[in-house]
């Protein structure tokens, strides 16, 4: 996802300077994730979320123009960055998707 957006976009979508920073990058984008969106996240020793602002997910529209990447795009890249693998698009199903139509 982060590549797809990269080709799209012309630059990185997350600019994180280290793991601190590229972790808030995402949150800012993605929303704060919850225990629904990434179950264990908050028993997780390595990401201790108290200390992380409460975000909501991020309109992509916003920092994605339509000249970039149309309406297709757009609804592959959010499959292509759901926090959960198991609800995450796979690899063939991405392929089959109508953007590449």
């Amino acid at each position: 996802g982060c590549i797809f957006a990269e080709l799209a976009i012309n630059q990185p979508l997350f600019k994180g300077e280290n793991d601190n920073s590229q972790l808030e990058q995402i949150f800012r984008i993605k929303g704060l994730p919850t225990e629904e969106s990434w179950p264990g996240i908050r028993s997780n020793p390595q990401i201790s979320m108290p200390r992380w602002p409460n975000y909501e997910p991020f309109d992509l529209r916003e920092l994605i123009r339509p000249e970039q990447i149309d309406d297709n795009g757009l609804d592959l890249l959010q499959k292509m960055l759901e926090y959960m693998p198991a609800k995450r698009i796979t690899a063939r199903q991405a392929l089959e998707h109508p953007y590449f139509q």
